[in-house]
């Protein structure tokens, strides 16, 4: 785990994001469809996440699905009780 977790992690429509795909895979539409934003804005956020593993992307047919990388969120949750724990 490196510092572009916590920097993807610091921008509140990448955890909008993030929210968004706990309930499973989303194309980007979908996705898009939840901001008052640009598609192209909402494919950068989209960019800053897959940068650092916290969603991974599938193709199929003509959509992109964006859906959790859950194994890095297992690892920053055991960051941050080694911290607490001292």
């Amino acid at each position: 785990m490196d510092n572009s977790v916590f920097s993807a992690l610091a921008d509140p429509v990448r955890r909008k994001i993030i929210k968004l795909l706990k309930n499973g895979k989303m194309s980007a539409g979908e996705i898009s469809k939840n901001f008052d934003l640009a598609k192209a804005t909402t494919s950068y956020h989209l960019n800053k996440l897959k940068e650092a593993d916290l969603i991974r992307e599938s193709k199929f047919k003509n959509f992109i699905y964006y859906e959790l990388n859950m194994s890095i969120f297992e690892e920053i949750i055991f960051f941050i009780k080694q911290i607490r724990e001292g």
